[in-house]
């Protein structure tokens, strides 16, 4: 019965929720196929509709985890065979904005993180190592992705424990409700919105970093005009 569960209710777009029981909210970064931050690596996105699949899914899962999930998965497909024969009206605008919000919110903190990082860690490499090895401004760059990536792995977790404490619980939407076009619309909608306003606002740092590239640039041309001067 677990491998049914998990192969009909683990496909669910991220705006789902189980309408009834506890209100847990699934975790962002256990879920096989989803990147931390904003250049995720080019792996293919497997959906969870196989044995092994799944199986590696449980394995990531600590025992609290799996009980909660398999209670959560039985009382979904109760609840969504009970209505397989009835009519379900699609998600109201209320709902869809509240969906896109609640997906929102959690990337706007991973794509923050993930630009401030790098930027940070990009420029400090590129001064420090880059001076002494020569590499490419572009080499300094990935290797503040990687810094960024690393320290990612760490913080997303604060990310999600932050998110969860703004107040907003997961939408209350019906099996098949959660299942509508509308529904995995808002849900990547939110994503996208989140990850766009969360990377600008993680270019915070070059509002410091124009200052002394400034000031380089001009002691740069004040050497070359005192070495003019003196040939």
């Amino acid at each position: 019965m677990l491998k049914l569960f998990l192969q009909r209710a683990l496909l669910r777009p991220a705006g789902h929720v189980f309408p009834s029981g506890p209100r847990q909210a699934a975790p962002l970064l256990g879920l096989p196929g989803t990147r931390m931050g904003t250049h995720g690596r080019k792996e293919p996105r497997e959906p969870l509709n196989s044995p092994q699949r799944a199986r590696e899914f449980i394995y990531r899962l600590q025992p609290a985890e799996r009980s909660c999930l398999l209670r959560q998965l039985q009382s979904f497909e109760s609840i969504a065979i009970a209505q397989e024969t009835l009519e379900t009206s699609p998600p109201s605008a209320a709902q869809i904005r509240y969906v896109l919000f609640h997906n929102a919110i959690p990337f706007v903190g991973f794509g923050f993180l993930d630009n401030a990082i790098m930027i940070a860690a990009g420029t400090q490499i590129e001064l420090s190592i880059g001076v002494t090895l020569g590499i490419s401004t572009m080499a300094a760059a990935a290797l503040g992705n990687l810094v960024s990536d690393l320290a990612g792995l760490g913080l997303a977790g604060y990310v999600e424990a932050l998110a969860s404490k703004l107040g907003m619980q997961s939408p209350d939407l019906t099996p098949k409700q959660a299942d509508m076009w509308q529904t995995r619309l808002s849900c990547h909608m939110g994503k996208g919105i989140g990850i766009t306003i969360g990377c600008i606002l993680g270019m915070f740092p070059l509002l410091f970093l124009s200052d002394d590239d400034d000031k380089e640039e001009k002691k740069a041309q004040a050497c070359s005009d005192t070495e003019s001067h003196s040939s």
